[in-house]
């Protein structure tokens, strides 16, 4: 039997072949950034599980401008993997968290004739109509999409984790992005320590009840020098079993509608400067264990999914 992803879930690698006719690379760029929960704005410090880095950890250094830092890894990527089309992929931290001029500019930089999409990673609280009017002039030619970090519909774990948003401001921006018509694509961690399996499937109901694009999903990484880095060496949290954290993305994808995009099931992390990464293993394994365990026992992504329109029959009298 053959234990592909293909045969389990949506992949995005198949999404965007079909959607432009050939492979289509992610060019990473990252700038000097930061989120209204670091700078006092709705809170200080930003979530408890971020680093300096913002989420990135792949990038070239902000030395470089934003066309630079394209151009350079389009060169070598186009090289390396023969490829032709590109997505500019704004990464770390809140990239609408900036002044609108500046957040014009930098579309204009990324928009080239081999680029076909324009990727910004946000926060659900940094998304106004303001923006996502300007990038209404790109639309036509590139495919728009949000990334927006939630990490789990838990209002209680957001509190812990200190996001500065509740899930009422995630829906407001997923809705708020998709009346424009651009693409929304949501990460989330399933392995919180605060979280279980119920947060797991709710998550997925209520992301296919919004109609999202994009679903990214992360295992737990813990860094050094964060809060959750102290906590977890003052063992004040206890991180469940890798086991177990297949059994979550299983379930998730069980639920989730099967027309959403899965980018990913599990992140691969930096093992510098961590303290817990991936449970010592490398993330493909991890990755084909849930494949196998999903083909070995019929399930594949929208198996559960049938609690939208009306889930159950009404009995007669």
């Amino acid at each position: 039997m053959e234990y592909r992803e293909e045969n389990v879930y949506n992949t995005y690698s198949n999404f965007l072949k079909e959607k432009f006719g050939e492979k289509v690379y992610k060019i990473p760029i990252k700038q000097e950034l930061t989120c209204p929960n670091r700078d006092g704005n709705c809170g200080v410090g930003g979530c408890i599980f971020c680093s300096e880095e913002g989420g990135s950890h792949e990038n070239l250094s902000t030395e470089l401008s934003v066309t630079q830092q394209l151009e350079k890894n389009i060169g070598y990527i186009g090289k390396r993997y023969n490829a032709n089309k590109f997505i500019a992929y704004f990464q770390n931290f809140t990239n609408t968290y900036l002044p609108l001029d500046e957040f014009k500019k930098n579309l204009s930089d990324v928009a080239k004739p081999n680029v076909v999409g324009i990727s910004i990673s946000t926060r659900p609280d940094c998304v106004s109509d303001e923006y996502l009017e300007a990038i209404q002039l790109y639309s036509k030619d590139y495919m728009i999409t949000f990334e927006l970090g939630l990490q789990t519909v838990n209002y209680k774990s957001l509190i812990k984790i200190n996001r500065g948003h509740t899930l009422a401001e995630f829906i407001d921006a997923a809705i708020r992005i998709k009346k424009f018509g651009y693409r929304v694509c949501t990460h989330i961690i399933l392995n919180l320590p605060w979280d279980d399996m119920v947060d797991v499937i709710e998550c997925a109901k209520i992301l296919s009840a919004l109609g999202v694009d994009e679903v990214k999903l992360h295992s737990l990484y813990i860094t050094d020098g964060t809060v959750l880095g102290e906590m977890y060496k003052n063992n004040e949290i206890e991180i469940i079993s890798q086991d177990e954290y297949e059994e979550r993305v299983i379930n998730f994808l069980s639920y989730l509608s099967d027309d959403i995009v899965v980018q990913r099931i599990i992140g691969r992390a930096p093992e510098e400067n961590s303290l817990f990464v991936n449970w010592n293993t490398s993330w493909w394994k991890i990755r084909d264990n849930i494949v196998k365990k999903m083909v070995d026992r019929n399930i594949h992504q929208g198996t559960s999914a049938n609690y939208l329109n009306k889930s159950f029959e009404i009995k007669s009298k």
